[in-house]
């Protein structure tokens, strides 16, 4: 019989205590990944001073230049600084559970329920889909690409990602615009002092490193010797995850040239998910629990959710917990900054040219579609309401326009 001595009852407990904050967080963090990050400053700098400020804002630089989803991987790196790599598990957990378990259960019931008022509720979350990545790209542009030539930049990645809309594409685009960041772009000078958590995690960094490149390289060639669906769908959703710079908009051109093209999910229903995604809260990152069991069958759907789920965040986890422990030598180093610029500017381009197409190609289709789409994108910015309202609001303007006409 194995007792359980007390530090191993107050580690249980201190696991346990960050899956229940971080689901709670998980159910009432709406607005996306820049509310994630206040949401977890009141609670963690201001509530439960489990962080100083100098501490949470180092690890929001760390996650900001990983790729990946920025508030996720800042609730990973809490959940290691308070109680090793099983508070990431929790912290992740927690968080993304009830968007991950909504998401999927509407991907069920889209795919096992027909009816034409649905398909217009549909397509008004197709609309509002317009106004979100809108408003991201707004926002991104104006934040990322100042000067002329971070502006360059964005219009040549725009350009090329339009000629060639695939992944390898848009993956040429990120390193070319590294590249010309670490060339041409000075970084800003840091003058304030910033202070890693106290319990960040040695020894381990390099082998989460290998283990992260290993899966980006081998996972292709396992898909197509194999020619297995389910290796197939953890290698897209992995090499997703792990080329994802500047948030969780950027994965929709990520994904939807992976998936759209080949057939394995259709193009509405792709738009459906991804606007549905910006209704609940939690990650973006969810989406690919809607995607998972919107491919699957209804027996296996709810289990091809949770692999697509944990694909797409695995190179979030691996990264952050490899690269911790070198943080405070990594961040002083003005060069990386140089070619993150370079990148930032590029990832505005991408998720503009994902705007033409596919959203707004295959969404806007009449006037009235335009004028809902201007009012959304004017709801969202002008009179800052929030994601999710405007979403439901579109939906159910859908359904009006249905019952109409």
């Amino acid at each position: 019989m194995r007792v359980t001595t007390p530090n191993q009852f107050v580690l249980a407990k201190n696991i346990w205590d960050v899956f229940v904050i971080f689901l709670r967080l998980g159910l009432t963090s709406f607005g996306g990944p820049v509310a994630h990050l206040g949401y977890f400053r009141t609670e963690f700098v201001t509530r439960k001073q489990w962080l100083s400020e100098a501490a949470y804002a180092d690890l929001v630089a760390l996650c900001q230049f990983l790729p990946g989803p920025t508030s996720s991987q800042v609730g990973m790196a809490i959940g290691i600084h308070r109680t090793g790599f099983p508070g990431a598990v929790a912290a992740w957990l927690g968080f993304t559970l009830p968007s991950a378990v909504i998401l999927t259960a509407f991907a069920v019931g889209v795919a096992h329920y027909s009816d034409p008022a649905l398909s217009s509720v549909l397509h008004g979350l197709k609309v509002a889909a317009v106004a979100v990545v809108a408003q991201a790209v707004w926002g991104m542009g104006r934040n990322l690409c100042r000067g002329p030539l971070r502006l360059f930049i964005m219009i040549a990645a725009t350009t090329v990602a339009l000629m060639f809309p695939t992944i390898w594409g848009q993956l040429g685009v990120i390193v070319a615009a590294g590249l010309s960041g670490f060339l041409l772009i000075a970084a800003p000078v840091r003058t304030e002092k910033e202070e890693l958590p106290d319990r960040t995690v040695h020894g381990l960094g390099l082998l989460w490193l290998v283990l992260f490149l290993i899966l980006l390289i081998v996972l292709p060639l396992l898909s197509q010797w194999t020619s297995s669906r389910t290796l197939s769908l953890i290698d897209v959703f992995y090499r997703a995850g792990a080329l994802v710079f500047g948030g969780g908009h950027v994965i929709l051109p990520l994904l939807q040239s992976e998936l759209v093209p080949s057939g394995m999910i259709d193009s509405n229903a792709f738009l459906a998910g991804y606007a549905a995604a910006q209704a609940v809260p939690g990650p973006l990152f969810s989406f690919a629990a809607f995607l998972g069991a919107s491919m699957s069958g209804a027996h296996t759907a709810w289990i091809s959710a949770f692999i697509c789920l944990v694909a797409v965040f695995a190179p979030s986890f691996l990264l952050l917990a490899g690269i911790l422990p070198f943080w405070g030598r990594l961040k002083g180093k003005y060069p990386i900054r140089s070619a993150l610029s370079g990148v930032n500017a590029a990832v505005v381009g991408l998720l503009l040219a994902t705007l033409y197409n596919p959203v707004w190609t295959s969404s806007v289709i009449s006037i009235s579609d335009f004028f809902l789409v201007v009012t959304a994108f004017l709801t969202l910015t002008v009179f800052n309401a929030p994601p999710w309202l405007v979403v439901l609001g579109t939906g159910v303007a859908g359904l009006t326009l249905h019952v109409i006409n």
